[in-house]
């Protein structure tokens, strides 16, 4: 099992840039743009830092970004580390461990999911409110939805919305492991759970989250339909197409809630 020298990575992204009381996200696939959007930058790459690895899946560029949206601290995680790379989940998990180390408390994490229910429409924005690990990795038992989000968190991207005007949708995030698209079968299975949009990532980050007592908010951009939904093939490019026609409403709905964050602060 790799054992990774956390306060080692910490000393190295300190003496680089002060991320005190900053507010972090982790950015999905597509999704990297955002960061365009932060001032003052800092950018800090993955394979400069000691031990810390590498991401391999297109529209993960590897690399934290340090700076202020308006007069909120960020410091941004482009690319993340998924199980179906071959990582054990204590790499998958090492980026949330990572900015506990660096004293974050606050922490948006986002991805790309595929929709399982028409109603959610692939350009939509999904608020995370519960998930589930459909793994199955340690245990044949029927998976059980989590409900983590806390309340204050749910207000805060709530007063995000009203401000931007930009909708959203809450539902459950299902974790499955990849690198295949879901089949039909598993789609409605993740249906019958209770489940609205599904992906290769996000709940191990939540799940560090929730352990480490870090006030984390996932939020998906639904890419595409999952299989069974339409009769027409996945492709990752669809998932990339999509996340860049959606950037401007996801940017502005994730900046909002960040300022709304760093209100608390």
């Amino acid at each position: 099992m790799i054992k990774y020298n956390i306060s080692r990575m910490a000393d190295f992204i300190n003496h680089h840039v002060d991320v005190a009381n900053s507010v972090a996200i982790i950015l999905g696939s597509g999704l990297g743009g955002f960061t365009d959007r932060i001032e003052n930058q800092v950018v800090i790459k993955y394979q400069d830092i000691p031990e810390y690895p590498l991401p391999t899946v297109e529209g993960h560029s590897g690399e934290f970004v340090a700076g202020t949206y308006k007069t909120v601290k960020v410091l941004a995680a482009k690319g993340r580390f998924h199980y179906y790379e071959g990582h054990n989940l204590e790499t998958v998990q090492l980026p949330i461990k990572l900015f506990h180390k660096l004293g974050i408390k606050h922490l948006v994490i986002t991805n790309a999911a595929g929709s399982v229910k028409k109603s959610l429409v692939p350009g939509s924005l999904m608020v995370i409110s519960g998930y589930a690990d459909c793994t199955f990795r340690t245990s044949f038992a029927l998976p059980k939805i989590i409900r983590h989000t806390t309340k204050d968190m749910l207000e805060i991207v709530e007063k995000a919305r009203k401000k931007v005007n930009v909708r959203y949708e809450r539902g459950i995030y299902c974790w499955t492991q990849g690198p295949a698209y879901e089949t039909a079968a598993e789609v409605e299975f993740i249906r019958s759970l209770g489940g609205d949009a599904v992906g290769m990532s996000t709940v191990p980050e939540l799940q560090a989250a929730d352990e480490l007592n870090m006030e984390a908010l996932g939020i998906s951009t639904i890419t595409n339909y999952a299989a069974g939904i339409l009769n027409q093939p996945l492709t990752h490019q669809e998932v990339i197409d999509t996340a860049n026609r959606t950037k401007n409403s996801f940017a502005k709905l994730i900046g909002a809630t960040m300022e709304n964050i760093g209100k608390l602060k």
